[in-house]
């Protein structure tokens, strides 16, 4: 079965790795930290439990972690929706901080929203240090509409819709809703810039913090993918770094055209300058993408 097509926004998980005996890869690879998205757990098998299998497959003896929040798949699922985000970066870091098998060093995978989750994990906790980051359909940028919620519970998807549309930065909404901490809306930029609990934050869109910038540029490579047909994520320009103009909902901006690039405030044109941020695109849906694909454009960085 060559296609791989995951519909599941990848979010959220920390998965209890510590008691398992202290092992040196047998070829001498990186280890690798994968991170899902909404809807989606660390061990389902149809998604991040098939790219997992097919990452050791492909380069046998890996050490991969494929993160879980929470003590069970059920928890890390809700938790993808309902944990503040921050308290979910900070439980991954002190995860990957206690795994002996990561100390070295290690690359990190994140799917959809696990992507921003990630480059979260960059700027704030660069012990261990991370080596590659490859986002796969993350909304570095946010997102502005929830046009096809992945998961296999409408209910759920139309309740998050409704109240990412009545108040997403009212304080209980952003407390209590994944997606509402990195909803951007370029209509009410001084609320977003305000209330924003994390990718104003992680963005530095009220102040630049030094740290998150020179952590970031530790990176050897930040590799962006983008899903050309994507019917998730609301504009997909955000996938690699781009966005609506500030003021209105329908002309957008590329990273390189973006206040955020022209005032450096990540270290981003610097990284591009130096060659280390790498744009990659693939003509499908969200998360959809062959085994084929998978091996030739994000395989190599891996090994």
């Amino acid at each position: 079965m060559s296609a791989v097509l995951l519909f599941l926004l990848v979010g959220g998980p920390v998965l209890l790795v510590a008691s398992k005996p202290v092992q040196e890869t047998s070829n001498g690879s990186v280890p690798l930290v994968l991170w899902h998205g909404m809807g989606d757990s660390c061990c389902n098998p149809l998604s991040m439990g098939f790219i997992k299998k097919m990452i050791e497959e492909e380069i046998p003896g890996i050490y991969v972690v494929s993160l879980m929040i929470g003590k069970n798949v059920m928890e890390d699922t809700e938790n993808g929706f309902f944990m503040d985000v921050n308290r979910q970066v900070s439980l991954v870091c002190s995860t990957l901080a206690r795994d002996p098998r990561l100390q070295g060093g290690y690359n990190a995978m994140g799917f959809s929203q696990g992507g921003q989750f990630l480059r979260a994990v960059a700027q704030r906790c660069p012990s261990p240090p991370m080596k590659t980051l490859i986002s796969v359909g993350g909304q570095h940028q946010g997102v502005y509409g929830l046009p096809r919620c992945p998961g296999e519970n409408s209910t759920l998807c139309d309740m998050i819709r409704k109240l990412l549309n009545s108040g997403a930065y009212s304080d209980l909404v952003q407390k209590h809703l994944v997606q509402a901490q990195y909803w951007h809306d370029p209509l009410n930029d001084d609320l977003y810039r305000k209330h924003s609990l994390f990718l104003a934050d992680i963005n530095q869109e009220r102040v630049v913090n030094e740290t998150y910038k020179k952590n970031l540029q530790l990176l050897q490579r930040f590799v962006l993918v983008k899903f050309l047909r994507d019917s998730v994520v609301d504009p997909v320009d955000s996938e690699w770094f781009g966005f609506l103009k500030t003021g209105q909902a329908k002309e957008t901006e590329t990273l390189q055209e973006s206040a955020l690039y022209k005032e450096d405030r990540l270290g981003l044109a610097a990284m591009d300058a130096a060659g280390k941020l790498v744009f990659l695109s693939c003509d499908g849906d969200h998360l959809q993408f062959t085994r084929e694909w998978f091996k030739e454009k994000l395989l190599p960085f891996l090994q």
